[in-house]
This record gives C-alpha cells, sequence and structure tokens, in this order.
C-alpha cells in the first residue's frame, strides 16, 4: 500500500526557506480545531487540545489504513499547527500572553469525511477518556496567499521573524490580513528551545 506524505506532496509549503520569506498560495485542507484562550504555557487547556488532536489523528489514520473506513489507504499524520490572534494585534508581540486567542490543528487527508471523524472521535473516547474531545471540530481552512518562512529557535524570540515577515509582505505592496500562524515540526517536549523547528507564516492579500 503506498503511504501518501503530504509533506512531500506540498512541499512549498511544508518544507520553505529558513533564510528567505517566500509568498505562497495556500489552499484549503481539512483540519482537526480545538480554540482556547490565554498564556498556553500556563492554560492546561492547551494539552488538553493537544491530547485530543493528536488521539483522533492517529485513531482516523488507522481506522482509514485498516480499512474500516472504505478501502483501506496510508498516510503520513501531520504536525501540529495554530492560529494566534488577540483582539488588539498592536498588543500581541509583547511578553503578556494573556489576552491572546488560539486555535490549534492538525490537517486531515483531503478523503476524510465528517462523519469518518466522527467515528474516530468515538472511537478515541472509548480507548481513553479525553476532556478535549467534545470541542473538537473538523472544518475545511483556506489561507490563500500568504508570506512565510522557517524559523530555528525559542518560540519566545520569534519576535525579530515575525517582523521581518511584516516587513517583507509591506515591501513588495502587500497588506497583512487573518491570524498569525504557526506550524511545528519539532516535538517541543524532547527538543531543546534552541533547536526547534516552526514554520511562521502569515496571510496576506494586495494592497
Amino acid at each position: 500500500m503506498e503511504k501518501l506524505d503530504y509533506r512531500k506532496k506540498h512541499k512549498e509549503l511544508y518544507n520553505p526557506s529558513s533564510k528567505e520569506v517566500s509568498i505562497v498560495k495556500v489552499p484549503a485542507f481539512n483540519f482537526l480545531m480545538m480554540d482556547g484562550a490565554g498564556d498556553p504555557n500556563s492554560n492546561p487547556r492547551m494539552q488538553l487540545a493537544f491530547d485530543a488532536l493528536f488521539s483522533v489523528s492517529y485513531t482516523l489514520k488507522f481506522m482509514f489504513k485498516q480499512g474500516k473506513l472504505g478501502k483501506p489507504r496510508d498516510y503520513g499524520v501531520m504536525p501540529p499547527e495554530g492560529l494566534w490572534w488577540a483582539d488588539d494585534m498592536s498588543k500581541f508581540l509583547q511578553e503578556d500572553k494573556s489576552n491572546w486567542k488560539w486555535t490549534m490543528m492538525l490537517m486531515q487527508p483531503d478523503f476524510a469525511t465528517r462523519e469518518d471523524v466522527r467515528k474516530a472521535i468515538d472511537a478515541a473516547g472509548k480507548k481513553k477518556p479525553l476532556p478535549g474531545l467534545k470541542d473538537l471540530r473538523f472544518e475545511r481552512y483556506e489561507e490563500g496567499l500568504s508570506a512565510q518562512i522557517l524559523y530555528f529557535g525559542p518560540f519566545a524570540d520569534e519576535g525579530p521573524t515575525i517582523r521581518r515577515i511584516h516587513d517583507t509582505i509591506k515591501d513588495k505592496g502587500y497588506v497583512l490580513q487573518g491570524k498569525h500562524h504557526e506550524i511545528y515540526l519539532s516535538d517541543f517536549r524532547r527538543v531543546k528551545p534552541e533547536k526547534l523547528r516552526t514554520i511562521i507564516r502569515q496571510p496576506c492579500a494586495k494592497a
């Protein structure tokens, strides 16, 4: 059985340059999502989100692979992603993260349906009680035109890179649009902060 690798299929989106900010067009993808608010470093809801997202994503993967949802298919589970924003975006890059809002999400295969996901959520809940399951949603999300770069280092030091992305957007004649987006290529539970690999993405539009 051939294994589908979305990171290779969409290489320009999931393997960007770490030297130059690139402008890409991000199509619509299926995502499992869970919303939250407040400082992600101290909010227990963040862990609930990760537990629920990964549990359902791997359950769905193995249900497809075992042929429980039609024709057997195999694919790699994607890295977690996060949308971040604040009601007052002028305060977004300040040290105080208590006013942040966020959506943690994990991309799902194009062929997954709402019913497939419902079955995976039910199956995951039977294996282990996960409080976050009730707050998961399945949604198709299209980001469109965006600027992005691969960032190496701790999350706390992202500020200059984010400003560089914003400056590039303006220099190329675009305006900022949508929510700050991060894709976590490293497992931050096991990787040292200075070695973390994160795609930082900012949607934009023609001025």
